[in-house]
């Protein structure tokens, strides 16, 4: 990695120096390596940060097969909707700002959304995929042109009244949250939400919302569960307009350093290098559980969520966040890839990023044991 880059993102420390065990976080390590092993995905990333400080960042297996590339510092991994948080963090700076309230009608910013009875929809409707139009898609050819894409979510329909229900908005809600930004800024939601969070935070050269051409060489190819000798290219990522069009609900791209570093933001109150983000009082009321024991119509489960991240709660297990974290503890996973979490108790933030996407189930195991290895490690 450029020497000039890495400590103005984050300085590394020794995981004893940050009341860390490092034998529990070398576990994790050995669990990747052994999924690499046995072929459950070519690679991956692993990152743990506590108290501002970088305590592990390790590189495992090929970030592409054929050709084979290493997963190395530089390696950009899809986010999935892991992207939605960052997001998400663009509206909490638009509240902030006095611009917007979570509570406001979506329809009163962008012309046209009332339609096909979305007049009631909110922010926070949105936020916690309560807005009624789970299964709503936006067409790729309108990705990237302004005044079709507020067409397109204009035109999303309503399968059940705005509140009544829990779903999870695969990329609507976000499409939706997207044009939000762009009706209150006058700017392409992209470059906004670079320029509000990504940059002040120091990552401008580890995550982007819309990958540009010249860092392609950085990506890491998706791939889908292996079948006989040959990986299965994922259809879904690695396109061109997949790459460019940063979808922002699920087309972020990133390290898992700089997961942590954005999740170490969160844990240290909204503030990261002397940058303040947002407030420790909207970080605290964005990672509360508004949705209680409300069952996900799509998990099947409680998921705790908040306007942006979910939380671990109370309830016996919730997936992804390790079944022994301290319920304040909130995060979000990306399909069967990937997962980044805070504990903002400890001050620990974390993050796991891979490049095959598994089916949830094995996934959900899978980061529940790596979570719980990185809770377990906690010391002091």
């Amino acid at each position: 990695m450029d020497s000039e880059i890495e400590p103005a993102l984050i300085l590394p420390a020794s995981p004893v120096s940050l009341d860390l065990d490092p034998a529990k976080l070398e576990r994790a390590c050995d669990i990747v390596e052994s999924h690499i092993a046995g072929d459950f995905q070519p690679g991956a990333q692993l990152a743990v940060a506590r108290h501002g400080r970088l305590a592990l960042y390790r590189n495992f297996g090929r970030a592409t097969v054929e050709p084979a590339r290493r997963v190395d510092e530089q390696t950009l991994f899809p986010l999935f909707s892991n992207t939605k948080v960052i997001t998400a963090a663009a509206v909490w700076t638009l509240v902030e700002e006095g611009r917007l309230r979570f509570s406001d009608r979506v329809a009163d910013y962008i012309p046209g959304f009332a339609a096909h009875g979305k007049e009631s929809v909110t922010v926070a409707h949105l936020l916690t995929h309560q807005a009624g139009f789970p299964a709503a898609e936006v067409a790729p050819d309108r990705f990237m042109d302004v005044e079709r894409l507020r067409q397109a979510v204009c035109e999303f329909k309503l399968e059940w009244p705005p509140g009544s229900r829990l779903s999870y908005h695969r990329t609507a809600a976000h499409w939706v949250i997207a044009v939000l930004i762009e009706a209150i800024t006058g700017a392409d939601y992209r470059g906004e939400i670079r320029r509000r969070v990504i940059e002040p935070l120091g990552l401008a050269q580890e995550m982007f919302l819309g990958l540009p051409e010249r860092e392609d060489h950085r990506a890491a190819t998706m791939y889908t569960p292996r079948e006989g000798e040959a990986w299965p290219l994922d259809p879904m990522v690695g396109t061109p307009l997949f790459r460019r069009a940063g979808i922002p609900g699920g087309g972020g791209y990133a390290t898992a350093r700089a997961m942590a570093v954005f999740y170490q933001m969160m844990a240290l109150g909204g503030v990261w290098n002397g940058f303040r983000l947002v407030s420790p009082r909207m970080i605290d009321y964005v990672t509360r559980d508004f949705t209680g024991d409300l069952v996900d119509d799509y998990t099947g489960f409680t998921m705790h969520r908040g306007l942006g991240p979910f939380s671990r709660g109370h309830s016996l297990t919730v997936r992804g966040l390790g079944a022994i974290a301290h319920p304040r503890t909130f995060g979000h996973s990306g399909v069967g890839t990937s997962y980044c979490w805070a504990d903002p108790t400890s001050g620990l933030s974390f993050a796991f990023l891979s490049n095959c996407r598994r089916d949830n189930a094995w996934h959900n195991k899978r980061m529940d044991t790596l979570s719980t290895l990185i809770h377990a490690s906690i010391l002091g």
